[in-house]
């Protein structure tokens, strides 16, 4: 992260955050880059920068190559109750993950690379379809090839993500550190326990806010609004989550670090060595406090409760709408876990919501069958509502 950057680096990469265009973003980012001086403690914010600079053309590249109608698409359109997507090195068993769980029919191989371009597929989770997306292998022993970035842009764009490692990996765990160190260094965190912070600016003269479930360790409140003002940042809403230093205060106001949902898949249990292998991929695992699950995606074993891992992880929950004196209906909205009876109003028609008088709900969140709420009732999974309006 940088340190003691002088004053024009820091308004160019407020010039930088500000830009709206792909266009803008590069000529910022590239005045950005030459303001900054070159030393030790600036190496790592220059890697991020030269990176991210390299995403931001390739980008302008794809875009330009569309209007004229070539060149194959990463962008999978998001569908069913979320999007889970499948990251792992080569030959981890990725592909036969997705068979197992879906109808899709990708090419398997004991070779790697056999899948190259991404292929979606759905889970089936009782009455919800759980997209899950295949991805070519990334590459974690090399950080900066292009196709990682192609592929965790999905991953930044998605809703959860599934690892999955080869339990025939003899350097298992040196993969599974650099695999994870590659998600962070491109700002995917998955460790519940690291800081994430997310600066959302707001207009006018409302100051710094700082708000969250986390815990700033190391810095004050104060800290935080002075180091923000250096980079001309004076209104605003910090939300924290996790521990969180001042690394991670920078880190946020020069690249949009996000925390993902994860499960890692510990597959080939069938092989030879497999315990010994889980026992040293899991120590790491545990450590980051990602959870992880034995299984052999090629003999169907340790998947059978996975689609309910899978649904847990989107942080879902399931509704039932109703007419007054009707059925419920056998197809439910999904919506974000801690939404609102108004949300679910909101989610029916805006005029619903904005007409809204009062709920009534049967399930889990009522204390009672058809009880009568209110429209900040948080809902739960399985709940059936019924909207009234005036």
């Amino acid at each position: 992260m940088p340190a003691n950057l002088p004053p024009e680096a820091k308004a160019k990469l407020a010039k930088y955050s500000e830009a709206r265009t792909l266009e803008e973003k590069i000529r910022a980012l590239e005045e950005f880059i030459s303001a900054v001086p070159k030393h030790k403690g600036t190496e790592n914010l220059l890697l991020w920068a030269r990176r991210r600079l390299a995403e931001l053309r390739e980008e302008l590249e794809t875009r330009k190559r569309k209007k004229v109608g070539g060149g194959p698409s990463f962008f999978v359109e998001k569908s069913g109750a979320g999007q889970v997507v499948i990251l792992g090195p080569p030959n981890s068993g990725k592909s036969s993950v997705l068979a197992a769980l879906t109808n899709a029919r990708p090419e398997i191989a004991d070779y790697p690379f056999t899948t190259k371009a991404p292929q979606a597929g759905m889970a089936i989770f009782e009455d919800v379809q759980i997209q899950l997306v295949d991805t070519p292998p990334i590459i974690p022993w090399e950080p900066e090839s292009p196709v990682n970035s192609r592929i965790l842009g999905l991953a930044r764009n998605a809703d959860a993500i599934l690892l999955v490692f080869g339990l025939d990996d003899p350097a298992i765990e040196d993969t599974v550190r650099a695999t994870l160190r590659l998600l962070e260094s491109r700002g995917i965190v998955l460790s519940p326990r690291k800081g994430v912070v997310r600066i959302v600016k707001v207009r006018g003269a409302g100051g710094i806010k700082i708000r969250g479930e986390g815990r700033l360790v190391g810095i004050t409140e104060d800290d935080v609004r002075r180091l923000l003002a250096g980079y001309r940042i004076y209104s605003a809403v910090v939300e924290i989550d996790g521990e969180v230093t001042v690394d991670d205060i920078e880190a946020a106001i020069i690249s949009h670090r996000v925390r993902k949902r994860s499960l890692a898949l510990l597959n080939k249990a069938d092989v030879a060595g497999a315990r010994e292998a889980f026992a040293r991929a899991a120590g790491i695992l545990k450590s980051e406090g990602i959870p992880f699950k034995l299984v052999s995606a090629l003999k169907r074993r340790g998947l059978e409760d996975l689609p309910r891992a899978l649904f847990d992880m989107l942080g879902v929950v399931r509704v039932y709408t109703k007419q007054p004196l009707g059925e419920p209906s056998p197809t439910p909205l999904v919506l974000p876990r801690g939404s609102t009876v108004l949300d679910v109003a909101e989610r029916i028609h805006k005029d619903l919501a904005r007409k809204f008088k009062y709920a009534k709900v049967w399930g889990p969140s009522a204390k009672y069958p058809g009880q009568r709420v209110g429209a900040d009732h948080v809902v739960s999974d399985g709940d059936v509502v019924e909207i009234h309006a005036g």
